[in-house]
C-alpha cells in the first residue's frame, strides 16, 4: 500500500512544481500581476493559471480520504491485496484525469476517471472496515 501513497505524493509534487511554473510564467508574460497572488482576486487570470490552480486544490479533496484509507490498511496490517489493486486503480485514475484536465480538457473524460477514482476508494474503505469487524 506505501507505493500508491508514494505516487499519490509524487503527482502532487509534480503538479505543485507545474502549479509555480505556471504562476511565474503569468506573472513574467503580464498575464497576471504579481499582486494577484496575495489574495487570488482582483483581475482576470488566464485558464491556464485557473486550471492549475484549480486542479493543485483537489489534489487535497478526495485524494484525503485516499490517504486516509491507506494509512489505515498499512495501521491495521491487513494482508486482503483487493484495497491494493483498488489503491492503484485511484493512482492511475487520478494520473489520466490530470493529464485530460491540464491537457485536452474534455469533461465527459475526466469526469468518467473522477468517478472511477472516487469508487475506487470508496472500495478501499468498504473493504478496510469490513475486515475491522
Amino acid at each position: 500500500m506505501l507505493y500508491p501513497l508514494f505516487f499519490m505524493v509524487l503527482l502532487t509534487f509534480v503538479i505543485l512544481l507545474f502549479t509555480l511554473r505556471v504562476r511565474v510564467a503569468s506573472v513574467r508574460q503580464g498575464d497576471v500581476s504579481l499582486s494577484y497572488y496575495s489574495m487570488f482576486q482582483g483581475e482576470e487570470i488566464p485558464d491556464i493559471v485557473q486550471k492549475t490552480n484549480r486542479h493543485f486544490a483537489n489534489l487535497f479533496e478526495v485524494p484525503v480520504l485516499f490517504y486516509g484509507a491507506g494509512i489505515l490498511y498499512i495501521a491495521m496490517e491487513l494482508t486482503d491485496p483487493t484495497p491494493v489493486i483498488l489503491a492503484w486503480v485511484f493512482v492511475a485514475a487520478r494520473v489520466i484525469h490530470t493529464c485530460i484536465h491540464l491537457g485536452y480538457n474534455n469533461v465527459m473524460h475526466r469526469l468518467v476517471m473522477f468517478g472511477l477514482g472516487n469508487v475506487s476508494v470508496l472500495g478501499m474503505w468498504i473493504l478496510i472496515v469490513s475486515s475491522a469487524t
